[in-house]
């Protein structure tokens, strides 16, 4: 028996806002042409009033929950700035604080006691920013911190609490530096680290041939991040200030949104501006393997009962750049006052508890799909159905037509108890007319106003041809695209069958992960052997070998107890591109399948 509030899967199981993107300048992103994806990231969540609230970009909405389990998604006024990324929200007293980002106009602060019904109080900006937020001193000074860019730093100012205004000169805080710090490498597994500063300008000037892009053309905070795009020096950005046992984190994202090692690091100092310096668990919040990766531009919040948690972005980034969602793991400051964030296993479901949690906490239930036979009533060329069975947010089943009933199934091989389905649909080049007016000036679009639904059902069977019904939604007035059915006592299932009513917009049914977790009644896998060896001051290659493993996860750190970084595989090697300089590592490998995790052994690697 499950005890507790409940359990929920990642991303957060919301309604996620579909986005008609205009390029920001025509040859980059192909053609000039409308792209449309979901989007919602950065997000900001706070405990307020008893309740928590996640303000994450372009979703027109504020998400509402009371027990951080079950979301509700209500909209926003539009007087806030719902076209501008990055809504930073802070508790200042009676009050909640939001603000959002413009780079070159003032930005306003506004204010409510009541984020549903307001009214929401106005006040003028007199500088701009991007990626804010507010930070409040035991004391009840003010701070503010901003920044995106890998050409500038993270800045920091104190603030007038009655006007908002800066009282102090603004700060540099942190810089980007991929050349000591791999995790901010950017590109998939850090594979594109930064050009030497003599050959950035000659690829700049060949971008713009190779693009057909004028540079007279061009506003000059465009030509700036240009330049950033060929250098690939690392975007820091999406600050976040907490204070623990007086001393001061300054949390920042790097190094790109659209890749699966999106991260968010942290400095301390002993003063709200500083000096910094790199805090010795570094990134803290990082998961580049698993279904859905990415875990960068965040948040911290301590929720009702003490625990601390991480809400950051994931990404998807297939229909359009940022094709994004929002995660939430469990978080914490161990005995040395070193901040972490458990992503070991942080789109498995996990149980939410009405008291103190341990924030590293195995899961209880484990993964069944990977791999196995999937079928369906039909499906296109190169989207077969095993590929929502790949662990992989990036492939899908889809089917050969629009029509309501296709559907696809899972063979798990025998049969198992059954605790959760997560159900992700996505989608696949929708190509319809703009329902709105295009807005926004730094990147344009419309944002969709109207709700949809997702309508299917799901059955279980033991033999294939007798099937009950595990949850129908065939009348549901809800879009949930990342949905999570879960059945505490568990079901007998040996083949689950999904059977799609109905998706947003009459498209064609896709499916890019039909996850299925329960318990197996088999052995848990050995305990892996490994090879980790450091290639260079930044990378490592760990090699593994083990028996009755569905995968594995590498997990590393600074100390054989503080193994705090972790990469899920699913095959036996794996470079690690996240190291710095430096500094010394323990590696330990885990291996897992569908009856349980088994614990390596930790070994030091020494310093390239």
């Amino acid at each position: 028996m499950v005890h507790g509030k409940g359990i929920f899967c990642n991303p957060v199981n919301v309604p996620y806002r579909y986005q008609f993107n205009k390029p920001q300048v025509q040859g980059m992103s192909g053609d000039a042409s409308v792209q449309v994806a979901r989007e919602a990231a950065d997000p900001s969540m706070i405990q307020f009033q008893g309740k928590y609230y996640i303000f994450a970009s372009m979703t027109l909405s504020v998400w509402i929950s009371e027990d951080m389990v079950h979301w509700e998604s209500h909209r926003l006024p539009e007087s806030l700035p719902l076209y501008d990324y990055a809504p930073d929200a802070r508790v200042v007293g009676d009050y909640i604080y939001i603000c959002a980002s413009k780079k070159e106009e003032a930005c306003n602060f506004y204010r409510t006691k009541d984020v549903i019904n307001g009214p929401y109080e106005e006040i003028k900006g007199t500088f701009p920013f991007w990626d804010p937020n507010l930070f409040i001193d035991d004391d009840g000074r003010m701070y503010f911190y901003w920044g995106c860019s890998n050409q500038t730093p993270i800045w920091g100012v104190e603030l007038d609490p009655e006007t908002m205004k800066p009282l102090t000169e603004k700060k540099e805080l942190i810089w980007g530096d991929a050349w000591t710090k791999g995790y901010e490498r950017s590109g998939e597994n850090h594979c594109a680290p930064p050009f030497p500063e003599e050959e950035i300008e000659v690829r700049y000037q060949e971008f713009l041939k190779s693009h057909h892009i004028e540079e007279a053309m061009l506003p000059e905070s465009m030509v700036m991040q240009l330049h950033g795009h060929v250098s690939r020096k690392p975007f820091i950005e999406g600050a976040w200030m907490d204070k623990y046992q007086g001393r001061y984190y300054l949390q920042y994202a790097c190094t790109g949104a659209e890749y699966n090692v999106y991260s968010d690091g942290v400095y301390v100092s002993d003063f709200p501006l500083g000096p910094f310096t790199l805090a010795d668990n570094n990134p803290y919040s990082y998961k580049p393997g698993g279904f859905l990766p990415g875990a960068g531009h965040g948040s911290t919040m301590r929720d009702k009962q003490g625990n601390l948690w991480h809400a950051s972005t994931m990404r998807i980034s297939m229909n359009h750049t940022f094709e994004r969602r929002v995660g939430i793991w469990p978080a914490g400051f161990d005995e040395d006052g070193e901040l972490f964030c458990n992503q070991r296993y942080g789109d498995w479901p996990m149980e939410v508890e009405d008291d103190r949690m341990d924030p590293w906490k195995e899961p209880q239930w484990y993964l069944l799909s990977y791999g196995k036979t999937a079928s369906a009533s039909s499906f296109t060329e190169k989207k077969e159905p095993k590929y929502a069975v790949d662990e992989n947010v990036q492939t899908w089943w889809r089917a050969a037509t629009a029509k309501c009933g296709e559907w696809i199934q899972v063979d798990l091989e025998k049969s198992y108890t059954v605790n959760a389905v997560q159900i992700n649909f996505a989608d696949d080049g929708i190509d319809i007319p703009v329902p709105g007016k295009i807005r926004g000036t730094t990147q344009a679009r419309y944002i969709e106003e109207k709700d949809h639904v997702t309508r299917w059902k799901l059955e279980g069977s033991l033999d294939g041809k007798n099937y009950f019904m595990i949850e129908d939604k065939s009348e549901a007035d809800t879009d949930l695209p990342h949905d999570l059915i879960v059945r505490l006592e568990g079901v007998q299932a040996r083949f689950l069958k999904l059977t799609v009513i109905e998706v947003p917009y009459g498209q064609t049914a896709c499916v890019s992960g039909l996850r299925i977790f329960g318990v197996g009644d088999g052995e848990k896998p050995e305990a892996p052997e490994f090879e980790a060896y450091r290639e260079n001051e930044l990378d490592m290659m760990v090699k593994i070998e083990g028996t009755n493993a569905t995968g594995y996860n590498i997990l590393w750190g600074s100390q054989p107890d503080k193994l705090y970084h972790s990469h899920m595989v699913f095959g036996n090697e794996q470079r690690i591109g996240a190291l710095v300089k430096g500094k010394e590592y323990y590696v330990r490998v885990d291996a897992f399948n569908e009856n349980g995790i088994t614990e390596g052994k930790s070994v030091k690697i020494l310093r390239g």
